[in-house]
C-alpha cells in the first residue's frame, strides 16, 4: 500500500477518534447531536460539548501528538526501539518538578506549573547527556542511565506523598495522568511544544544522518553532539508541555513511533508526522475508554495507556532479545 493511502487511513481513524471522544462521557451524545451542536441547529448540548468535552478533546489531540513526536525523536537518536520519554525518565522528571512546585510553592501563579514541568524535563535530559558524556556511554547505556534517573524521580514523588499526605490526591493525579477537569486555559501550556514542532520537522534529515551512527555522521560533516543535544532538548520541551497539562502519561511515546515505523519506515520526515497522528489517536481513545467504561466514574487516561502499553513493552522486549 502506498504511503499516501496509509496517511489517509490514519487520518480517517483520527477523525473517528475525535468524534468518539466527544460522544463518550457520563451521557452518550449521538453523532447527529454532535453535528447539530457544531452547525448551530441545536443547542441542547452546547454547554457540555463546548465547556467540557471539546477542551478535553483538543488537549488529547495536541498532547498525544507531542508525545508521539518526542518518542520518535528519542528512539531515533538513541537507536533503541525500547526507548521513550517516559522510560528514560523525562516524563518523570517533568512530573516531579511540577508536583514539587504545586506542593512547595502553591501561591505561585498557575503558569509556573508549566515552567516547572519544562525545567524538570530539560534537567533530566541534561543529566542524561552529561552522565553519558562523562562515561562515554553508548546509546543503549544512555537509555539505562535514563531508567536509573527515572527511578530516582519516582522516589522523589514517593517522598512528596509521604511528606505531604494532605495533598496526596494532587500527587496521585500527576502520577496517573489525566485530562479530567482541563479547560481552554490549559492550552497555553502547549505553546512551547507547538513552537518547536516546525523546527523538528524542518531539520528532520539530521535525525536520519545520526541514525547511521556517530562515525558515519561525523564523516558527513555533521556536529553529532550538538544535533543530538538540541533534538533531545526539543523532545523534552514537548514532553514538558504535555506533563504540565495532563500529568505523567506513559507508553504513548513508545507505541506510537513503533506503529508509525511499521507503516512508514524509519525516515524521520515520514516517521515524525505519522507518530504525531497515531499518538493523538492513542490518547483520544484512552481518554474515551477512561470516561466511558464506568460512567460517571472516570479512569485516568494514563492508567488506560499503561494497561495497553505495558504488555506491548514486554512484547517488544522479547522481540528485541530474539533478534
Amino acid at each position: 500500500m502506498k504511503l499516501k493511502w496509509k496517511y489517509i487511513i490514519v487520518s480517517l481513524v483520527l477523525l473517528v477518534s475525535l468524534f468518539i471522544n466527544l460522544q463518550v462521557g457520563s451521557q452518550f451524545i449521538g453523532t447527529s447531536k454532535i453535528i447539530s451542536t457544531f452547525t448551530g441547529f441545536s443547542d441542547d448540548y452546547d454547554f457540555v460539548v463546548y465547556n467540557y468535552r471539546l477542551p478535553r478533546m483538543i488537549i488529547s489531540l495536541i498532547g498525544g501528538g507531542l508525545l508521539g513526536v518526542s518518542g520518535a525523536i528519542v528512539q531515533s537518536l538513541l537507536r533503541n526501539p525500547l526507548a521513550s520519554p517516559d522510560i528514560i525518565g523525562v516524563t518523570k522528571g517533568a512530573g516531579l518538578f511540577a508536583v514539587a512546585q504545586t506542593l512547595l510553592l502553591p501561591a505561585l501563579p498557575f503558569y509556573f506549573l508549566g515552567v516547572a514541568s519544562f525545567i524538570g524535563a530539560v534537567v533530566l535530559i541534561m543529566l542524561i547527556m552529561v552522565i553519558g558524556k562523562l562515561f562515554q556511554a553508548s546509546t543503549y547505556t544512555i537509555a539505562l542511565i535514563g531508567v536509573a534517573l527515572s527511578a530516582i524521580c519516582q522516589a522523589g514523588l514517593q517522598y512528596f506523598m509521604i511528606r505531604y499526605p494532605d495533598n496526596i490526591n494532587t500527587t496521585l493525579l500527576w502520577l496517573s495522568g489525566s485530562v479530567w477537569g482541563r479547560n481552554y486555559d490549559d492550552l497555553w501550556f502547549f505553546i512551547p511544544g507547538i513552537v518547536v514542532l516546525p523546527l523538528i520537522f524542518l531539520f528532520a534529515r539530521k535525525i536520519d544522518v545520526l541514525s547511521l551512527g556517530d562515525e558515519s555522521a561525523v564523516s558527513l560533516g555533521e556536529k553529532v553532539s550538538l544535533i543530538r543535544n538540541v533534538y533531545l532538548v526539543m523532545a523534552a520541551i514537548c514532553v514538558g508541555s504535555v506533563v504540565s497539562v495532563t500529568g505523567t502519561i506513559g507508553f504513548i511515546g513508545l507505541i506510537a513511533p513503533h506503529i508509525a515505523r511499521l507503516l512508514a519506515g524509519p525516515k524521520a520526515i515520514k516517521l515524525l508526522p505519522l507518530s504525531a497522528l497515531i499518538g493523538s489517536i492513542f490518547l483520544l481513545v484512552a481518554d474515551a475508554i477512561g470516561k466511558g467504561l464506568f460512567p460517571p466514574l472516570e479512569i485516568p487516561a494514563g492508567v488506560v495507556t499503561a494497561i495497553i502499553g505495558a504488555p506491548y513493552f514486554l512484547y517488544l522486549l522479547k522481540k528485541s532479545q530474539s533478534v
